[in-house]
């Protein structure tokens, strides 16, 4: 239930606790929410479709970027997480490249 349009503050309690620990601990870089994947749109060569990407039992519900030390570091902070413990799952990734995009422009209206 935690993110969906319909969430409550009750809802996202624990998972804003669980942020606000990451950003007060300094491990927090930038994190997202992402909305249901029933309110997706799935683009491919053969067009657009309603819906997930892929049809799975499990899918991603939003990501973080946090800043640790080694993997160890990440998995420790990574068990943190309230989803672990709901049942659900928490998949670690080294970021490859990118970053925060500074935009020196504006776009054009």
């Amino acid at each position: 239930m935690a993110h969906s349009p319909a969430a409550t503050a009750e809802d996202l309690e624990e998972c804003d606790q669980h942020a606000d620990e990451l950003t007060n601990s300094g491990s927090m870089v930038m994190a997202y929410a992402l909305m249901p994947r029933d309110m997706a749109t799935s683009i491919r060569a053969s067009g657009i479709t309603d819906g997930p990407f892929q049809d799975a039992k499990e899918a991603i519900a939003g990501f973080s970027v946090i800043e640790a030390p080694d993997l160890d570091a990440a998995i420790a902070i990574a068990r943190t997480n309230p989803a672990v413990r709901d049942g659900g799952g928490v998949e670690v990734r080294p970021v490859h490249s990118g970053g925060f995009i500074e935009r020196t422009d504006q776009p054009a209206a």
